[in-house]
């Protein structure tokens, strides 16, 4: 692997293909620096929970371990939970990864606090030890830990954080998260996870191998139509905040519900057959619907 540098490029570039903008270029240099900061440490956690690293061990060195740790998961998880606290100190030695060099600044300038991170890393380690989820509030609880810290942190970097700003947000985000599973569970299964809750398969008629066909069947569309509906269900609820905030931040916001909605409706168009791979929006598409969330939240 190249040097810190050019790995951390490497991370950040991935943002493009998100199916929301991370820190598009409307906002304020010091906003976008905050969030490609923030979007660089949770892109470093999921890659370690995924064991999506780059070959080599380059990141398993970088975090202060042997090189033949690179995919030893919970021990990289811990490696990196154990830098982000010296983020969070003023002694030296300062982080290693560079990533996390990176988030320091924000961090301080923020005031931002351990925990939507700590969230973050917490939700991998789960990954490491769950693979099925039984119920929805099983699946809402991950999500408590997997995306609604990175809401959170949003509403932090911008200065914009309230009880009831931070309850719309959480819905957002575990509508956004939703709305990723459905879109990725062939990806998922190969993986050996699923994230369409057991009791929601049961009431559909859906097993396992019905997931892992080239297309899904009928009953397998069903279910994802349920699932999309209640993750545009709670984007529906959180979309108020979007109102609740003005200038560039509502945009910035609007995109991210109208990311959701716009997947959701990719979704639709493929008569809810994700499993040939999955449906993305298109960028007139998303603009469409940032037009529409701004129209109705505005």
């Amino acid at each position: 692997m190249g040097g810190g540098k050019d790995h951390t490029r490497t991370v950040l570039d991935q943002a493009a293909h998100e199916n929301f903008p991370v820190a598009p270029f409307f906002l304020p240099r010091a906003w976008r620096a905050d969030l490609m900061a923030l979007y660089g440490f949770a892109r470093l956690v999921d890659d370690i929970g995924d064991g999506d690293l780059a070959p080599g061990g380059g990141d398993a060195v970088l975090l202060g371990l042997d090189r033949v740790q690179y995919d030893d998961r919970p021990a990289l998880l811990d490696a990196l939970e154990a830098d982000l606290h010296r983020v969070f100190s003023d002694r030296a030695p300062g982080p290693k990864h560079p990533l996390m060099r990176r988030l320091g600044p924000t961090v301080r300038r923020c005031a931002l606090t351990p925990e939507p991170f700590l969230g973050l890393i917490e939700a991998n380690r789960q990954d490491q030890r769950i693979s099925r989820y039984g119920t929805y509030g099983d699946l809402a609880a991950y999500c408590e830990l997997s995306a609604n810290p990175v809401g959170r942190l949003v509403l932090g970097v911008t200065g914009t954080s309230s009880p009831e700003r931070i309850r719309l947000s959480d819905a957002i985000c575990t509508a956004l998260q939703l709305v990723e599973h459905i879109q990725d569970v062939a990806e998922d299964l190969g993986r050996d996870r699923i994230y369409l809750p057991a009791e929601d398969m049961k009431r559909f008629g859906v097993t396992e191998a019905d997931l892992a066909a080239p297309t899904g069947g009928a009953s397998v569309r069903a279910l994802i139509a349920f699932e999309a509906e209640r993750a545009g269900e709670l984007l529906d609820e959180g979309a108020p905040l979007v109102g609740s905030v003005h200038g560039r931040l509502k945009l910035l916001l609007a995109g991210f519900v109208a990311g959701g909605r716009a997947a959701l409706q990719a979704v639709a168009a493929a008569d809810h057959d994700v499993l040939p791979g999955p449906p993305k929006p298109t960028k007139l598409s998303l603009l469409r619907e940032v037009g529409a969330t701004l129209r109705r939240e505005g």
